[in-house]
């Protein structure tokens, strides 16, 4: 298609495809930095979840935050501040801490990704914009050279055409590696919900329960 291959599509797409290709590095750099961020951590949030329910089960509040201190999840923040507040706080006002913590959470998960947005919509736009300038430098040289050839009118039409090939798929790209990435979050989220809320109730029944025995102990001596 072009002599000199990527490099001679490159030169001939003009300065603009320059920006959209650094668009599509960007998005391959959030790509690459989210998946990290995200790897593995449902499976860890769980695990840790676990380990605290099985303590808080046996009444061993202590250990259970001992766990989340050690813990490298980002989820540990969430059962931390649940024990700050714990036998401080009324019930209500534990539940409210968590799930203040746990949007937090949400929220950092998200990174950069509105940039994957912002990307996913403009870079057609930015293609176009090649083309319409492609367009403007083949009517300026036939203006200058006063025909209209195709070795006049040649670069100008591919440098509009080549961008706005690469300005569709890079939003594509960013587009569809937005979606998914939503939709990821969109579980995870529900996925913390469901453990704070489980964590809160667990956390706020243990001094009652505490306090049953003891009654009852006080009452049968």
């Amino acid at each position: 298609m072009f002599e000199h291959g990527f490099i001679g599509l490159i030169k001939a797409g003009g300065f603009t495809i320059l920006f959209i290709g650094f668009c599509s590095v960007v998005v391959l750099a959030i790509t690459v930095e989210r998946v990290a961020a995200l790897w593995r951590f449902v499976d860890r949030a769980k695990n840790l979840a676990e380990t605290v329910k099985r303590c808080l089960y046996r009444g061993a509040i202590a250990e259970a935050r001992t766990a989340c201190e050690r813990s490298t999840s980002p989820a540990a923040d969430l059962f931390l501040v649940g024990f700050e507040r714990h036998g401080r706080s009324e019930p209500a006002a534990v539940e409210s801490a968590v799930e203040r913590e746990r949007v937090r959470v949400s929220m950092a998960l998200k990174g950069q990704l509105w940039i994957l947005g912002t990307i996913g919509a403009t870079a057609p736009f930015i293609g176009l914009f090649g083309t319409v300038w492609g367009i403007m430098r083949a009517f300026n040289e036939i203006g200058i050279q006063k025909k209209a050839g195709i070795d006049v009118v040649g670069p100008g039409i591919s440098e509009a055409l080549i961008t706005t090939a690469f300005g569709i798929v890079v939003g594509i790209e960013a587009v569809m590696v937005y979606n998914y990435f939503q939709a990821r979050l969109g579980r995870t989220a529900m996925e913390l919900k469901l453990m704070a809320e489980e964590f809160v109730e667990l956390l706020c029944e243990r001094p009652g329960k505490t306090a049953n025995k003891e009654d009852g102990a006080q009452a049968g001596g």
